[in-house]
């Protein structure tokens, strides 16, 4: 059996301008965009890229589960820090939070379980 005939294979990751423009993209919140990777569905895992544009943000959600989210390009907050290009984030389960993006970002998202919109904090 061919080890690399499942994998899934993503070029061009640290270059925003090609992973922009060969990726399909859906509208998540005003400004922000969704471009799936994975999803498993039924409360599975879920990974995508995200695209914010400049001062877009996504409204305040629980975490059900592990989130990893790597900043591809452009920076991101969640109100008490800054998080650039190269930084991992990992939020555990119960953990919540509202995203903002001054310049615009670009990241890579990894849900261990589904986000849970919630009323502001």
């Amino acid at each position: 059996m061919d080890a690399i005939k499942n994998a899934l294979i993503i070029d061009g990751l640290f270059d925003p301008t090609t992973l922009i423009e060969s990726r399909a993209w859906q509208i998540l919140a005003e400004g922000v965009y969704v471009s799936e990777i994975y999803d498993m569905g039924n409360a599975g895992p879920r990974s995508a890229f995200l695209r914010y544009m400049p001062d877009a943000s996504v409204s305040n959600h629980l975490h059900t589960g592990l989130e990893h989210i790597l900043i591809l390009h452009g920076s991101q907050t969640d109100g008490s820090r800054i998080y650039r290009a190269g930084t991992l984030v990992i939020h555990p389960p119960g953990t919540q939070h509202h995203l903002v993006s001054q310049e615009g970002c670009l990241a890579l998202g990894v849900w261990e379980k589904p986000v849970a919109f919630t009323p502001t904090i």
